[in-house]
């Protein structure tokens, strides 16, 4: 049995333990803020990393969870939401709204997230790997339960780039 894990990483892990989820959490000796960074870590296409972006709704806090390949589009947000102003969360409402640093940030628990949205290019993959709490932790599930826990709704959210 490993040690403890950071704070950050054990909030993630009480949440898959108590939705029963067959999922893994890994270390990594380098730190894996972007998600190149965390596929060349792990070994995968850069489509199985699950970016959680946080951005500002008409003031509300949404999630998008958007593969690695992708770069979440402002405007399909918006109408998937639907809200007229959308932008990018600031560093600080990052940590407001998740708990986590930026580059950190695990899609659970959440804190001020009004709703959580899912990129249907997530489910190509069997297995894909989510941010759990620090820069140099990652957790691996099958995409329909990342959806089933985070209780996201599948749209299309990506354009690449």
């Amino acid at each position: 049995m490993t040690a403890a894990w950071p704070e950050e990483v054990e909030r993630v892990a009480a949440v898959l333990r108590g939705a029963a989820v067959d999922a893994r959490i890994e270390e990594f000796a380098q730190e894996t803020p972007t998600a190149r960074d965390a596929a060349e870590a792990i070994g995968c296409e850069l489509a199985q990393i699950v970016k959680s972006v946080v951005l500002v709704c008409d003031g509300a806090f949404v999630l998008a969870l958007v593969p690695g390949d992708r770069r979440a589009d402002e405007k399909a947000i918006g109408e998937a939401v639907p809200a007229r102003d959308v932008r990018t969360a600031a560093a600080d409402e990052v940590l407001h709204a998740t708990g986590f640093r930026p580059g950190a940030v695990a899609p659970f628990p959440q804190r001020a997230i009004t709703q959580t949205l899912i990129d249907r290019g997530v489910f190509r993959h069997a297995v894909v790997w989510i941010g759990a709490g620090t820069d140099h932790h990652m957790a691996a599930l099958p995409p329909a339960e990342l959806q089933r826990v985070t209780r996201a709704r599948a749209v299309d959210l990506g354009s690449h780039g």
